[in-house]
């Protein structure tokens, strides 16, 4: 069993770091093995809408010159997606969001490529927009139908240098809480496997008449 984490910051040691650690400590202490790919310092350009993703059926984007199409293949690869943005301006950052858009869309136009994996987002911020992030971040794992667990409280952890989120009593128990129910919706899942909903087909309704 494995889990990708994705660090939607441009700092690989920042508090978006430090949360996605937190989190991947309790999945390896249940055996799942981790990998955290470092989104935030690329230079990843937006989704231009073109669907051409839909007509090749490839599992690719048409953009190329970044990594977005080997990390696609790596999140469909694991069992588990686990979601990690800073907060600069009241949501998630602007490259993170860049390659969820493609990811995503890419995911979704190849049969639902993420389509009951475990996922679920981590965001860290100094003061406000956290619940913003958050929630931007979910809207991603739930349209691609994948299983979310839960903590005991919302997961956003605050602090504003780098470290200082350890700091935060409260969210760093969050990030603890979120690990253990991620591990064990992981097993639970894959246990079972061969008992898992049927795949619907799209059901589109215009609001244009």
């Amino acid at each position: 069993m494995k889990v990708v984490a994705l660090n939607g910051s441009p700092k690989k040691n920042g508090n978006t770091a430090h949360a996605l650690k937190i989190v991947t400590a309790e999945l390896e202490k249940e055996g799942i093995e981790v990998e955290i790919l470092q989104v935030g310092s690329k230079e990843i350009k937006g989704c231009t809408g073109c669907g051409a993703c839909s007509k090749r059926q490839d599992e690719k984007c048409i953009i190329k010159g970044d990594e977005v199409d080997n990390f696609i293949q790596k999140m469909k690869e694991a069992d588990g997606i686990l979601l990690g943005s800073p907060v600069y301006y009241a949501d998630l950052n602007g490259t993170m969001k860049s390659f969820l858009d493609r990811a995503f869309y890419v995911a979704g136009a190849n049969g639902g490529l993420f389509r009951h994996k475990v996922g679920t987002a981590v965001v860290t911020v100094r003061r406000t927009g956290g619940m913003q992030a958050f929630q931007s971040l979910n809207h991603y794992l739930q349209y691609s139908e994948m299983f979310i667990p839960t903590a005991n409280y919302w997961n956003v952890l605050h602090g504003g240098s780098p470290g200082e989120v350890l700091k935060d009593e409260e969210g760093v128990q969050i990030a603890r809480v979120l690990g253990k129910n991620m591990a064990f919706l992981i097993k639970a899942v894959n246990a079972s496997r061969n008992q898992l909903p049927v795949r619907e087909d799209k059901v589109w309704t215009s609001f244009i008449r």
